[in-house]
């Protein structure tokens, strides 16, 4: 049985790999995303990753699709109390921005779209300097006391604003950010490496990294002289064209070889176990592109693996 982890300094224990909801009502469709869904926690997931704007970008949708999609298959399999929902506020059309107002506001939206009285984990989507970080958290500490939210989490923010943000909530006793969504993965290190990391690892952050395979180029699929049906092709294949990428591509090809394993779970085992990582997020509009995501909880890198693949993305 895989062992869960412990999400920062928070009660929450999460599968080591976060289910992504971007692509629930928009690359997948409701019946696809229920599938996914059942098979993800049918291997033991337990940890859903939302956000109210998902999926407001594509034709014909409004945002809050991946909830609504998210909320019908709590309702129809009647196992709430079994999932760790985590879900985002500042991008959603109808609720930009972090004023104190609309965090609230947002925050009832995405409740009633999800079909439940609380969300576990909330983040701040992208933070907004122009909001004084008291606001933001004034209004975030009134939705845990409300018992709407368990526990609130960042994405996008800068060290500034982060180490701002948690000592105010230290200095007013006031609900505390437990973990930290960034930008990271084999061929983006810099987003998060550095002083955003140093401050989450002293400050007992969980990190939950998304974009983890690279829009898809860090499951090895896109190679040179191949094209790839998908509607991230285009940010995927940019890292053909660097040397890094080349690079970390043939060291997940020859680690991923000697274990048998998809590259894909490789990228994703060396993610999970650096510095504060708990668990990457990764998304699959199918049930057939789940078992690569998956084996991340039972592939277990040695420090010689790590080492190459951490050289090779330097």
């Amino acid at each position: 049985m895989t062992v869960l982890r412990k999400l920062g300094s928070s009660d929450l224990e999460v599968f080591p790999l976060a289910l992504g909801g971007n692509v629930f009502g928009w690359t997948a469709d409701e019946a696809a995303s229920f599938a996914v869904l059942d098979a993800y926690t049918a291997a033991g997931g337990n940890f859903v990753d939302s956000a109210d704007s998902y999926s407001s970008w594509a034709e014909g949708n409004q945002g809050g699709e991946s909830e609504t999609v998210i909320g019908n298959w709590i309702k129809a399999r009647g196992n709430r109390s079994d999932v760790v929902i985590a879900t985002k506020v500042s991008q959603h059309p109808r609720f930009p921005g972090l004023s104190a107002a609309n965090i609230k506001a947002a925050a009832d939206a995405s409740l009633r779209r999800l079909g439940t009285d609380h969300i576990d984990l909330y983040y701040t989507h992208f933070d907004k300097p122009e909001i004084p970080v008291e606001e933001i958290i004034g209004a975030l500490d009134e939705l845990v006391k409300a018992g709407k939210v368990r526990h609130i989490a960042a994405s996008n923010i800068s060290p500034e604003r982060l180490r701002a943000s948690l000592e105010f909530s230290d200095r007013e006793g006031l609900a505390r950010y437990v973990a930290l969504q960034p930008h990271y993965n084999l061929v983006s290190r810099d987003t998060y490496e550095g002083e955003l990391r140093d401050l989450a690892e002293q400050s007992g952050l969980a990190a939950v990294p998304y974009s983890a395979l690279a829009s898809g180029f860090l499951t090895g699929k896109y190679r040179s002289g191949t094209t790839v049906d998908s509607a991230r092709a285009g940010a995927a294949g940019k890292h053909l064209d660097t040397e890094r990428g080349r690079r970390v591509l043939t060291a997940l090809d020859e680690i991923a070889q000697s274990h048998d394993a998809p590259v894909a779970t490789v990228a994703l085992a060396w993610l999970a176990a650096r510095p504060t990582v708990a668990a990457p997020i990764a998304s699959a509009r199918t049930v057939e592109q789940l078992p690569a995501l998956l084996g991340v909880a039972e592939l277990n890198l040695d420090e010689p693996e790590l080492t190459r693949l951490t050289d090779a993305s330097a």
